[in-house]
């Protein structure tokens, strides 16, 4: 044990004093790295105390191996309570990040390597934004969660940087009001470049402290933004401060909470399916006007329970178990939410879509997908619908592209994210 202890100690002297100035590194437990197999999945919180079943469900996935912990602010208080509290794994090590240049450090992408399930701390998700997109720090999470499968979860900022799309708080926070008051307001900061790419979660938006203060307002206008610029296929999770979603590797979305003792909720939104889909009114200086006949949005609200029984489909977005259906909408800046029923949509079984610019035509004889009518300079990606990313190319000189779908995928749902005539947008398509 004194053997364990000093090894302990050791590491973390290394890890904090050499490179004080970049990271910080808080270890608890086994210094040996643990060779297991994690078993994947995502959790996402409401960005108040962490609900205990739940966080126990992530340390689960990492099937006894080690937990690696990344944050911008705050210490090693995670440590004691994965390690100790609830248990189950090997290690626990947070890395705190005292700027962004630690994201370039040999020891955090060890960790990083190492590590059969990450968390993302709370705090200002812009830091995280800034400090890791682009760097090695992404790769090595979206190598890790598509190479090994690890779980991946995080709490306020930390579940706010989850989604394909993301508010990224560069200008710090928005209310409800001021953003259904003027949607294109820069401090709308919502962000679609590629970031992490986790699992069912390629066309979502999430947002946390549902209901302290309610952001079901600002929620919707991020929708409002993501369909604005071409994304027919938007949709949101979102968490009240004591709720958690747990998403297993099948795509079912697990909601955990308190209720009926609390009314604890998850929401799960998407864009309605019925054309036209877009906003009235999302401009400039204008308070936004997404009405759609008062079904502008269709959102699933589900209680969390304690052993999280109930559960809405990422595959679809429209299958669930425990919620309730409501129509949500808004006419110049005025948010609405009543009881609602659930959005029409069946799978979108077509060879050729055009929406906006791109036409896309699918031969079953050769595998191959082409993407015609795309800009110029446009990379395409292709997604499968757990998140996982495929492929990436670039459209030639004429704004046509030959995209190979690899035979293993076999039938189902893919995702292509490409440069339309007005901006970034994500088609669902079939296969």
């Amino acid at each position: 044990m004194k053997v364990m202890l000093f090894c302990c100690s050791a590491l973390l002297f290394r890890a904090s004093s050499a490179v004080a100035q970049n990271y910080t590194s808080y270890f608890t437990g086994d210094t040996a790295d643990a060779l297991t197999t994690p078993l994947g999945g995502v959790c996402m919180m409401g960005g108040a105390s962490e609900f205990d079943p739940a966080m126990q469900w992530f340390l689960d996935r990492a099937n006894g191996g080690d937990v690696l912990v990344l944050r911008a602010s705050g210490s090693d208080g995670y440590n004691d309570y994965m390690y100790t509290d609830l248990g189950g794994v090997n290690s626990v090590e947070t890395i705190v990040f005292n700027n962004g240049t630690a994201a370039n450090e040999p020891y955090v992408a060890q960790r990083i390597q190492r590590a059969e399930a990450i968390w993302f701390a709370g705090g200002d998700q812009w830091n995280y934004v800034s400090y890791w997109r682009n760097t090695p720090v992404m790769d090595l999470v979206n190598a890790a969660i598509a190479d090994r499968h690890i779980a991946i979860g995080g709490t306020s900022a930390g579940m706010a940087i989850l989604g394909g799309c993301y508010f990224s708080a560069q200008y710090g926070s928005i209310s409800a009001s001021e953003a259904l008051t003027n949607p294109m307001d820069a401090d709308v900061a919502v962000d679609c470049t590629p970031f992490l790419n986790v699992p069912y979660m390629a066309g979502a938006i999430t947002d946390t402290h549902y209901d302290n203060p309610d952001r079901r307002g600002r929620h919707f206008t991020f929708l409002a933004r993501m369909v604005q610029n071409g994304d027919s296929t938007a949709y949101g999770i979102a968490c009240n401060e004591y709720v958690a979603v747990c998403v297993d590797p099948q795509g079912i979305a697990h909601v955990y909470g308190e209720w009926p003792d609390y009314e604890e909720y998850a929401y799960f939104l998407r864009a309605n399916c019925v054309s036209p889909v877009g906003p009235e009114i999302c401009q400039a200086g204008s308070p936004l006007t997404w009405n759609r006949q008062g079904m502008a949005v269709k959102a699933y609200k589900v209680p969390g329970t304690p052993a999280g029984a109930n559960w809405f489909d990422l595959n679809d977005h429209q299958t669930g178990q425990g919620g309730a259906w409501e129509n949500w909408s808004a006419t110049t800046g005025a948010f609405s939410a009543v009881p609602g029923e659930a959005p029409p949509c069946g799978t979108m079984a077509v060879t050729e879509e055009e929406q906006n610019g791109p036409v896309f035509r699918w031969n079953a004889a050769t595998g191959m997908l082409r993407v015609a009518g795309l800009k110029l300079a446009s990379d395409v990606s292709l997604y499968a619908m757990d998140g996982r990313l495929l492929l990436l190319a670039g459209a030639d000189g004429t704004g046509t592209l030959d995209l190979r779908v690899p035979d293993e995928l076999g039938s189902g749902l893919l995702l292509v994210r490409a440069e339309s005539p007005i901006g970034p947008r994500t088609w669902k398509l079939v296969r």
